[in-house]
C-alpha cells in the first residue's frame, strides 16, 4: 500500500500525534487560532478540528448527547454557533501550515467535504459516528486522499464495509482503535485491538484516545501506533462537552516528547554483550572487590570474617568471594587493602 506518510510529507516522525480541538474553541475564531499556536508549541504533528454545517448535517430536532450549554436552546443551535465561514477555515488552515502542523478537520456532511476540499486538507478524518456513512466515505475516497477511520462505535462488519468502500476508490486507509466513552476508563481502551486492526486490514493503525490522560497514548506508541489522536484543552476548567476527556496543552507536550522517546528506544535495539563491554570502565568504578576486613598477618588462613566486599571494582571481583575462604596469605595485608592474586600462596 502507498505509504500514507508520503501523503503528508512527514516521514521523519513515524507516529503522528494529533491534537483534537473539536469544539473546545466554543465558536470563537480567536480561541481556535490560539489552539493552533499552543499545539504547535507542544510538539504535536497535526491539529484536528471538526467542520459542522448545521443545516447540512442535522435536523432541528437532533437530541442532546449531554445538555451542557445554557446559551443554546437546541443541539442544532449549538452546531450553528460552532460554524466558521469558508474564509475563516482558509485562515485557520493557513495558520496551521505556517506553524508546521498538518491541518485536519472531520467532515460531517457532503457540504463539509466540499468546503474542506477547497480549503485543502491532506487527508480525511472520519469521526466514529460517520464510519457507517458509506456515501460520505465514498465522496472522501474519490479525492484519492488518505481516509483515517475511527472505529469507536463500529463492529467488524461495519469496519469491513468502511475499509472496502475506501479501497474501492484506491485511497489509502488507516484505522483508529477508539472507544466512544467520555472519559474512557483504562479497561475499555482496547489497546489489544490495534494488533487485530493491523492484521485484518494490513494498514497503519492508531489510537483515538478519550481517556483524558497521557498514559494510553504512550502505551499505544510502544505497541506500534502510527497515529495518536487526543482531545486537547487549555485547562480542565474550560467550557465544553469534551473537556472531561481531554488532556491539557502542557500534557500534550509530555505526550509528544514521550512518543519521540519511545520511538528512539524501539528503533535502537541493544546488544547486551556489547553494551556491557562498553561500560567496563564504569563497572570498575561502581563494582566491588575483595578487601581485607582487618590487618592480616603473613601466613594467615583466611576465614569469611577476614574478607570484606568494597568499592572500587579494580581488584579481585566480589563474585569470587568463596574461592578465597581458607586461602593462605604469603604476605601481610593492611585493613581495607584490595587483595591481589600475588597475596596468596
Amino acid at each position: 500500500m502507498q505509504n500514507w506518510f508520503d501523503q503528508f510529507g512527514n516521514t521523519e516522525n513515524p507516529c503522528l500525534v494529533i491534537g483534537e480541538i473539536a469544539q473546545t474553541h466554543d465558536g470563537s475564531l480567536g480561541t481556535a487560532h490560539a489552539y493552533i499556536d499552543a499545539i504547535a508549541n507542544a510538539g504535536a504533528g497535526a491539529i484536528k478540528f471538526q467542520t459542522h454545517i448545521a443545516a447540512a448535517e442535522s435536523t432541528p430536532g437532533e437530541p442532546w448527547r449531554v445538555k451542557f450549554s445554557r446559551q443554546d436552546e437546541t443541539r442544532y443551535d449549538y452546531w450553528r454557533r460552532m460554524e466558521f465561514t469558508e474564509t475563516q477555515w482558509h485562515e485557520l488552515a493557513q495558520h496551521t501550515r505556517e506553524r508546521g502542523l498538518i491541518f485536519l478537520s472531520s467532515a460531517f456532511s457532503f457540504e463539509a467535504v466540499e468546503l474542506l476540499e477547497r480549503v485543502g486538507v491532506p487527508a480525511w478524518k472520519v469521526g466514529a459516528g460517520e464510519t457507517s456513512n458509506l456515501p460520505l466515505l465514498e465522496k472522501m475516497a474519490r479525492t484519492g486522499k488518505p481516509v483515517l477511520l475511527s472505529s469507536g462505535m463500529s463492529d467488524w462488519n461495519e469496519l469491513d464495509a468502511a475499509v472496502a468502500c475506501v479501497r474501492q476508490h484506491n485511497a489509502p486507509v488507516a484505522v483508529f482503535q477508539c472507544t466512544t466513552s467520555y472519559p474512557c476508563p483504562a479497561e475499555k481502551l482496547g489497546l489489544n485491538v490495534m494488533a487485530e486492526l493491523r492484521q485484518r486490514y494490513q494498514c497503519p493503525v492508531g489510537l483515538s484516545d478519550h481517556s483524558g490522560v497521557i498514559y494510553a497514548g504512550l502505551a499505544a506508541a510502544t505497541l506500534g501506533a502510527k497515529l495518536i489522536e487526543v482531545h486537547v484543552t487549555f485547562s480542565r476548567e474550560c467550557f465544553g462537552p469534551d473537556v472531561v476527556a481531554s488532556i491539557t496543552t502542557a500534557e500534550l507536550k509530555q505526550l509528544a516528547e514521550g512518543v519521540r522517546f519511545i520511538e528512539t528506544a524501539l528503533a535502537n535495539p541493544v546488544n547486551k554483550v556489547a553494551m556491557a563491554e562498553s561500560l567496563s570502565e564504569l563497572k570498575r568504578v561502581f563494582g566491588k572487590s575483595l578487601v581485607a576486613a582487618r590487618d592480616l598477618p603473613v601466613g594467615k588462613q583466611l576465614t569469611a570474617s577476614d574478607l570484606a566486599i568494597k568499592k572500587p571494582g579494580t581488584g579481585i571481583p566480589a563474585a569470587r568471594y568463596g574461592e578465597f575462604v581458607n586461602r593462605t596469605l604469603r604476605r601481610a595485608v593492611k585493613a581495607d587493602t584490595l587483595f591481589s592474586e600475588e597475596d596468596f600462596e
